[in-house]
């Protein structure tokens, strides 16, 4: 959850804790409640299928139009974006027609306009037909460590996302997360929605990060 935007915790914290089995006390600064104790999971965590909901609306999408489909395009797309030290998020590419494919991705809010000024760059070299961009979009993401013993989760994620009419542009998956990018004016409505189809306490949904 810290990776995909919760707030509180920082994720390489988080990751270090997790290798080498190190508990973190999460408490408050502002009052001497005991907090919130994260050690490894017991049996019992299995039974929750969704733990928690995080959302994350300073992400945008690139999408790179009828690319050649070849070898050796992807690493060298994703080689320059990756030195001009842009992190690449979510990565989706279509099934290939007539020889060309589409490739879209993800990236922070922020290097939207570097990743897209290299990326057109590019156009020419990597035989694509054109480069299309949008910086208006959101990520939504359920998350639990019960999903990887249960069936059906993403169908009632996208079940209740279908009946409020919000579309998923991209979608990607892990055995404990599944994260769909939309428009960002559904984020909130979509972390309500989500909130009340896995009944969800409210201390369960993460909010969005500063």
């Amino acid at each position: 959850m810290a990776s995909l935007g919760a707030k509180v915790l920082q994720a390489r914290a988080v990751e270090y804790a997790k290798n080498y089995a190190v508990p973190i006390h999460v408490r408050s600064s502002f009052n001497t409640t005991r907090g919130t104790l994260v050690a490894q999971e017991d049996a019992e965590m299995e039974k929750v299928v969704v733990s928690g909901i995080a959302y994350n609306k300073h992400e945008a999408k690139i999408t790179v139009l009828r690319v050649a489909d070849r070898p050796g395009i992807a690493a060298k797309l994703f080689g320059r974006v990756a030195e001009a030290n842009i992190v690449v998020d979510m990565i989706v590419q279509n099934i290939s027609q007539e020889g060309t494919t589409d490739i879209s991705f993800t990236v922070p809010t922020p290097d939207y306009p570097k990743a897209m000024h290299i990326v057109s760059g590019m156009a020419e070299e990597i035989g694509a037909q054109q480069v299309v961009g949008d910086d208006k979009i959101a990520k939504v993401s359920i998350v639990g460590v019960g999903m990887r013993t249960h069936s059906g989760v993403a169908a009632r994620m996208f079940e209740a996302l279908g009946r409020e009419n919000i579309n998923s542009m991209m979608i990607s998956t892990s055995e404990i997360k599944v994260s769909c990018v939309m428009d960002s004016k559904y984020a909130e409505l979509a972390v309500r929605v989500l909130h009340d189809t896995f009944g969800l306490a409210d201390n369960s949904t993460v909010k969005e990060p500063v």
